[in-house]
């Protein structure tokens, strides 16, 4: 189940939803409105041109309030908002279609598991053929929370638990291989 603005208050204002910092002007109809924070990361070269899932991925970040993000460039940003979920509550990540529309894709995993705590990464890719600037408070989209029918097993506590800023890969910290 969605919840609608009522509960996502309710939640926030008994602590079992954390988001800080928030406008309660953030909070819409059925989600709450993410901003974009002034945390960028760039994968770096690497001397094979090969970027492999068992090496750690090397990334240039920098703090500022604005990047410029130039045609067919990838960037990791991260949310203004540290987010604390319970462990019964998951989310959604969702682009703002006026950004989709200038050619901004959002993308990430899409998916907040329950109980995770952190600021949440988002990968940013320009498809127009003009350099977009971003700007540190932009609202950039939105989470969209669901009620699970049950409290979590298994809360999420992996390797991204706490981030904060632009988190790169690690996925070299994986030891399964699955086919």
């Amino acid at each position: 189940m969605v919840l609608s603005d009522k509960t996502i208050f309710k939640m926030l204002e008994e602590g079992s939803l954390q988001i800080t910092p928030l406008d309660p002007e953030q909070v819409q109809g059925a989600s709450v409105d993410i901003r974009l924070g002034n945390t960028f990361s760039i994968v770096e070269d690497s001397p094979t041109g090969i970027i492999t899932l068992d090496n750690e991925i090397k990334y240039r970040t920098i703090t500022s309030d604005t990047y410029v993000l130039l045609p067919n460039q990838f960037v990791l940003a991260t949310t203004m908002e540290y987010f604390e979920l319970p462990h019964d509550l998951t989310a959604f990540v969702e682009g703002r279609s006026s950004l989709g529309r200038m050619g901004l894709f959002i993308q990430n995993a899409g998916w907040v598991d329950p109980g995770f705590k952190g600021e949440i990464t988002l990968e940013l890719y320009n498809v127009n053929r003009c350099a977009i600037e971003l700007k540190a408070g932009r609202r950039v989209g939105q989470l969209v929370f669901s009620r699970m029918d049950d409290t979590a097993l298994n809360p999420y506590n992996g390797k991204y638990q706490g981030q904060r800023g632009a988190t790169g890969s690690r996925a070299f910290l994986d030891n399964e291989v699955t086919d």
